[in-house]
């Protein structure tokens, strides 16, 4: 929060009198000011470093490792806020956040950061001229290159705990511009952007602005003997290497369950779907703990957007290009590229968003009604090839950046209705050769927001605004609808 210093002395014929006024107005402590109080440092706080990113739809993916990252006090103090390189994939953090990492730092006042990148993998996904396209092309960044990364204010760091959300910055660190085509044969030139924004954390976390951090998805490396909480590994995407971050989380009696009864029931190599919430102490507890595929024998996971959906026969098949998106296959990366088919596959939607059964369209995901563009956690227990069976699908939130083109209500729902780029998955995979034509209008979607909708937006939404929605997003009849949870600022399109 910038501090705004101003002061009003009275006209006085005594120039005595005016000058002690402006000495005791331009000191915070004597002389009776009423002007703001410095914070008593002592001791250290526990900074939970947040990785986010604020962009557009045009990238599906963007890895970045990071080899340093400190922050230097007006007394030339400098502090790391890393141990040892770490990465993680910023695109599916869109406008929310994702624990990296957890340091003490000696409380003050911190006037500079900066941050080093070792590795930064940008990549677009698409069609064109029936092609299916997941461009690499772009290029990327393997030599070690100093961020751009700058505090919004100096930076104070005080109390017990508090957080610091490094937000990638995609359009200024990747300036890509337009779709993924044939055409794209010279890398983008990758500059590496960040802000480092403090958040301070609410007794009770509601977003990703207090300390909630929603939808993590990670495998378990680790289960407690007294079933008091577990260790989750973040699914390695094909760039980060093995230096993904790792979550030490709690439970407590309000953790909810879904897909399990308990702790007890999870096992180390189980995959989670889960929200934290982050602790006045600094530590993560799980709010919500969720496993769609207990069981861990040849299991291969991963995240993120199909490509293709084809109709064959008595079943469908799939094309989720697995090897571009999030996948962990025995504790290690794979390749999950090919043709999956769906027939065997158990669909469930994430259980996130409690108010499913109050929305006034029916919020169905099934074999039908799967369309390409969703964000989707596959599993599958067979050997990589081709037709091998999908075990489960599962509808998870995702991030879109569009213009409001409407706004109406629909009982207890305000509803946008949103005109995506071009360039966004859902128009751009819709019609494909040998598909079945699922959507009416695959560049619009509408978008329902309740009384939980967390409003992080500067401004009030209005037609013609541009902003990003964090959400469930389903296919009704040919109609593309969310089921928002979040809504921020949106990203130039």
């Amino acid at each position: 929060m910038k501090e705004t210093w101003s002061s009003a002395p009275s006209v006085s014929s005594h120039s005595f009198l005016i000058t002690l006024t402006l000495l005791c107005i331009g000191i915070t402590t004597g002389c009776g000011s009423s002007g703001t109080t410095p914070p008593k440092f002592s001791g250290n706080t526990e900074v939970v470093v947040l990785a986010s990113s604020t962009a557009n739809d045009q990238l599906v993916q963007f890895s970045v490792t990071l080899k340093s990252l400190t922050l230097t006090s007006q007394s030339g103090q400098t502090v790391s806020l890393l141990a040892t390189p770490a990465s993680d994939e910023f695109m599916h953090l869109n406008g929310h956040v994702e624990p990296l990492v957890t340091v003490s730092v000696p409380q003050g006042i911190y006037t500079s950061a900066a941050a080093m990148v070792s590795g930064a993998f940008p990549a677009c996904a698409g069609q064109s001229a029936g092609s299916i396209l997941m461009d690499e092309a772009l290029g990327g960044l393997n030599g070690v290159t100093a961020a751009a990364i700058s505090p919004e204010q100096p930076i104070t760091v005080t109390g017990s705990a508090m957080g610091l959300v490094l937000d990638l910055q995609v359009a200024q660190t990747a300036p890509f511009n337009g779709g993924c085509s044939n055409s794209l044969t010279g890398a983008v030139t990758i500059t590496p952007t960040f802000s480092l924004t403090p958040i301070t954390i609410a007794a009770q976390p509601t977003n990703s602005a207090n300390g909630k951090v929603l939808g993590v998805e990670g495998l378990i490396s680790s289960v407690s003997a007294n079933g008091s909480g577990f260790t989750a590994s973040a699914l390695y995407s094909m760039n980060e290497g093995t230096i993904a971050p790792a979550w030490p989380v709690s439970v407590s009696g309000g953790t909810v369950f879904q897909g399990v009864g308990s702790t007890s029931a999870l096992t180390v190599g189980m995959p989670v779907d889960m929200d934290l919430a982050i602790e006045p102490d600094g530590s993560l507890l799980a709010t919500r703990v969720a496993v769609y595929d207990t069981d861990t024998t040849n299991l291969s996971l991963a995240f993120g957007p199909p490509m293709a959906i084809y109709p064959s026969g008595s079943y469908q098949a799939v094309y989720p290009v697995m090897d571009t998106l999030e996948v962990e296959q025995d504790g290690q990366l794979s390749s999950l590229f090919g043709i999956y088919s769906l027939n065997r596959a158990t669909p469930h939607i994430s259980g996130q968003l409690a108010n499913l059964e109050s929305l006034p369209f029916p919020a169905t995901f099934d074999l039908a009604n799967l369309v390409d563009g969703q964000n989707i956690l596959f599993s599958t227990h067979a050997p990589v090839g081709v037709f091998q069976p999908l075990i489960t699908i599962t509808l998870l939130p995702q991030t879109i950046d569009g213009t409001v083109s409407a706004i109406s209500s629909e009982g207890n729902f305000t509803t946008y209705t949103v005109t995506l780029a071009s360039y966004d998955l859902f128009p751009n995979l819709a019609v494909q050769p040998g598909q079945t034509t699922l959507l009416t209008n695959p560049n619009t979607v509408v978008v329902y927001a309740d009384s939980n909708t967390q409003m992080l937006n500067s401004s009030a939404v209005s037609v013609g605004g541009l902003f990003r929605f964090y959400g469930l997003v389903f296919n009704d009849n040919g109609t593309l609808r969310m089921d928002c949870a979040q809504m921020n600022d949106g990203v130039a399109e």
